[in-house]
């Protein structure tokens, strides 16, 4: 979502790569709008690091801790040399009241940010593996637009690299899980999308397993 920032360059920062930019569970104070490089989100969940999401630019992060004025709920860290804007509260509201067209959408990309981040918590935490990497082509149903819905079967113009980093699983474990389903004849794999031939019999499978965790 492309929006004209060039008169907020006074709040550019440069983050090295494996920078940590915050921590999870620090206060958070301000937020953040990639213009370049790749920032990737983890969280402990249990024992184990969980990868969330590795953010592009024109992404924000952080935006949670300062709409909730609550803790960081994961770790932001700069994969490659990151450039952001930064906006802690006192310049968000300048931003908000000097120009209302980006306060507009700033506010769409908070809406969809807060629904994308709580559904991949949904996905990481299933007990069930199978029912993790079902329920990550659920959500590729559910904010994808481009897919035609008009039957059962779905197309998904994805990977099992891509979808092992939103299960927050290894891509070996996934593709046998994958396979597996092409077994059952509940998926076929090519090599530029996965298909899932009945989504309702997907939704069905990771409910029942969702109802037993």
């Amino acid at each position: 979502m492309a929006m004209d920032l060039a008169a907020f360059g006074r709040f550019a920062r440069t983050f090295q790569a494996g920078e940590m930019i915050f921590s999870e569970f620090e206060p958070g104070d301000a937020f953040y709008l990639i213009q370049s490089g790749r920032v990737e989100l983890v969280k402990i969940i249990g024992d184990i690091e969980k990868t969330l999401d590795i953010l592009q630019p024109s992404e924000m992060f952080g935006e949670m801790a300062l709409l909730e004025n609550s803790p960081r709920s994961a770790t932001a860290i700069a994969l490659d040399v990151v450039k952001v804007l930064e906006f802690n509260r006192q310049n968000f509201e300048i931003l908000m009241l000097g120009n209302p067209k980006i306060a507009l959408t700033l506010l769409k990309m908070f809406t969809k940010r807060i629904y994308d981040s709580k559904r991949r918590f949904m996905i990481l935490t299933l007990d069930d593996i199978q029912a993790k990497v079902a329920d990550v082509f659920l959500m590729l149903d559910e904010t994808q637009t481009n897919i035609d819905k008009t039957t059962e079967k779905r197309d998904f113009n994805t990977t099992v690299d891509d979808v092992a980093h939103w299960a927050g699983m290894g891509v070996s474990q996934v593709k046998d899980i994958i396979n597996h389903f092409v077994t059952q004849r509940r998926m076929e794999l090519f090599k530029d999308k996965i298909v899932v031939k009945n989504i309702n019999d997907f939704s069905s499978f990771v409910t029942s397993r969702r109802k037993k965790t």
